[in-house]
């Protein structure tokens, strides 16, 4: 993948930044307003401030319009913002470090992993921690599939970015195998559910979740923002950057066990979303070239309104009922990815 240093967009850091920062917000309030129930933009900002005690106006709404704003839509609305930025920023952070420009979140075998774990809850061991059991377990899974990938690259002595890579595609066939087998063995009457998470989805979003992905988001995002010019020097290969003071095998491992950390984190609260990790860091690319301290605010900036407005659509192409945004998110991304094939046809990975 071939990167550039040289913005494509004159327009100052802050301003690209502050800007998305409005659409989103804008973006969010219109994505509460949508479904079955309809309200409008003045009464989701009404309530949104009355909640946060931001204006001392008299309610002019009902209890149950509140209680859709503030309860169901609004969580669902943040929680898609959190898992787009996450998917977006580890996205661009493993094309860099295995220099693939078809790399994504689900790469490395962390979705399945996340997927068996909510298998597992989901139709074997019941909600024994309540209504976080099946994020515990879906990011227990995550971790474990992290550290089986760690293992097996370990073990064929796979350091390069490439068969890191390969082994990370093994793990995840063996551990959907796993998945595939313990829903096999489960109740087939509770099977809708499982599939459902695996399709991807937002509605089970609740303001007690949220913080777990806000702050693994913050504490990842800051590591690799931070570590930018690291970044920019694996995508020359791992000869300069080695040359450039990068420690690549140590730096290329921490980057993958903090990306796994985070798409463990969106997985285990919205299932399998794939296409927003894959395509958001190229559309930053194009727009702003490949400085990595830009690529990456931006890319999970964007990411958030992707995936926000997925949402949306979600919601509205099959009235009453919610389509799984794991399908849409599919469906642009299989098209996304045969015409970025065609854009790479020349480039060998």
């Amino acid at each position: 993948m071939k990167g550039t240093l040289n913005s494509k967009v004159n327009l100052p850091m802050p301003v690209m930044v502050s800007s998305l920062c409005l659409v989103l917000i804008a973006l969010i309030i219109i994505a509460v307003g949508v479904g079955s129930v309809s309200i409008s933009a003045s009464t989701v900002w009404s309530i949104i401030t009355h909640k946060l005690s931001l204006s001392s106006s008299l309610p002019t709404w009902s209890i149950g319009r509140e209680n859709i704003v503030w309860e169901v839509r609004l969580p669902r609305a943040i929680l898609a913002a959190l898992v787009g930025a996450i998917l977006a920023i580890v996205g661009a952070a493993l094309q860099s470090v295995t220099r693939n420009p078809l790399a994504d979140p689900h790469l490395l075998g962390v979705s399945s992993g996340a997927a068996l774990g909510a298998i597992i809850a989901l139709l074997h061991t019941g909600m024994i921690l309540g209504l976080l059991t099946v994020p515990i377990f879906a990011f227990i899974g995550a971790l474990f599939a992290m550290l089986l990938v760690l293992g097996v690259a370990n073990f064929s002595m796979a350091n390069n970015a490439g068969r890191l890579v390969l082994a990370g595609v093994a793990v995840a066939f063996i551990l959907t195998a796993l998945g595939n087998l313990f829903i096999f063995l489960g109740d087939h009457r509770a099977s809708h559910t499982v599939i459902f998470w695996m399709l991807g989805g937002l509605g089970l979003a609740q303001w007690n979740q949220l913080l777990f992905p806000f702050i693994t988001l913050l504490l990842g995002a800051s590591y690799l923002v931070y570590k930018a010019k690291f970044l920019n020097a694996m995508i020359l290969g791992d000869e300069t950057a080695s040359t450039l003071g990068v420690p690549v095998q140590r730096f290329r491992l921490t980057v993958i066990v903090v990306c796994a950390l985070l798409t463990g984190a969106a997985v285990a609260f919205s299932g399998v979303i794939g296409f927003v990790g894959l395509m958001v860091p190229h559309i930053v690319r194009l727009l702003i070239g490949g400085d990595y301290r830009k690529i990456l605010p931006l890319s999970a900036l964007l990411g958030a309104l992707l995936l926000v407005l997925a949402d949306i659509v979600a919601r509205v192409i099959i009235p009453p009922e919610d389509m799984p945004i794991g399908i849409l998110t599919g469906l642009a991304g299989g098209i996304a990815f045969i015409l970025l094939m065609r854009q790479r046809r020349n480039v060998v990975f």
